[in-house]
């Protein structure tokens, strides 16, 4: 049941901006901590991604769900967040 509720909140993406000729190796990089904090921490949410918007930016992200929010954004200071649209 409990899972049940968890999959009902709302869906946060908590965004990793990195810049540079870098950048889309690094956000590679930054997702494999973010799987290893998803699996230590036990998260509800196993949802990770890196996306490149141009050729010096790349992001890597993580979905979490409302009621985890202020526990990963405090222990993972990530640089943005916004909605998670399925």
């Amino acid at each position: 049941m409990r899972q049940l509720l968890k999959t009902l909140e709302r869906q946060l993406k908590l965004i990793w901006d990195f810049k540079g000729p870098h950048a889309s190796k690094t956000a590679l990089h930054h997702e494999i901590h973010l799987k290893d904090y998803i699996t230590i921490e036990k998260l509800t949410l196993n949802i990770t991604g890196t996306q490149d918007l141009s050729d010096m930016h790349s992001i890597a992200y993580m979905v979490v769900s409302d009621s985890e929010m202020k526990k990963v954004r405090d222990a993972l200071k990530p640089h943005r967040g916004q909605l998670h649209k399925e």
